[in-house]
């Protein structure tokens, strides 16, 4: 089973996440792709003006693309795939009222992300991309 990880490519703390997720997973289950690939998302029915309200995380079921999570659901998704994760985010979403506070902290950070966390020149390109037509991955540092 296959996910798709959308997330802004010029935003500097979601490339940085991004970035960890790649190393978690290693493309075993998730496939990026930037909300700035508007030819992608269109395959699924995402515009561009749906990214300029602020979706900076969405994340699609491969298997089944109408099951999808945005915003703080799809951090908590995610985070529920990984492994060990499900008993982090149950005991997350188990405690009165952290849910409510998660999603308007999540919030801030979506409407302030380029003022707190900076923004690229570039947009980020995964190694783990969804069509195959990315850049090749980070070599690995030689220890010789």
């Amino acid at each position: 089973m296959n996910y798709y990880v959308i997330y802004d490519g010029n935003c500097n703390l979601c490339v940085t996440l991004v970035q960890l997720l790649e190393t978690l997973d290693q493309g075993r289950l998730f496939r990026y792709v930037p909300m700035q690939h508007e030819q992608t998302l269109a395959q699924w029915g995402i515009t561009p003006q749906d990214c300029q309200l602020g979706m900076i995380l969405i994340l699609i079921d491969g298997d089944t693309p109408q099951r999808r999570w945005q915003g703080s659901d799809a951090a908590e998704e995610i985070g529920r795939l990984l492994p060990m994760g499900r008993v982090f985010v149950d005991a997350y979403r188990g405690l009165p009222g952290m849910k409510w506070v998660g999603d308007r902290f999540y919030e801030q950070i979506r409407d302030h992300r380029y003022t707190l966390f900076g923004k690229r020149e570039s947009t980020y390109q995964s190694a783990y991309c969804v069509d195959g037509h990315c850049r090749t991955p980070r070599p690995l540092i030689n220890e010789s």
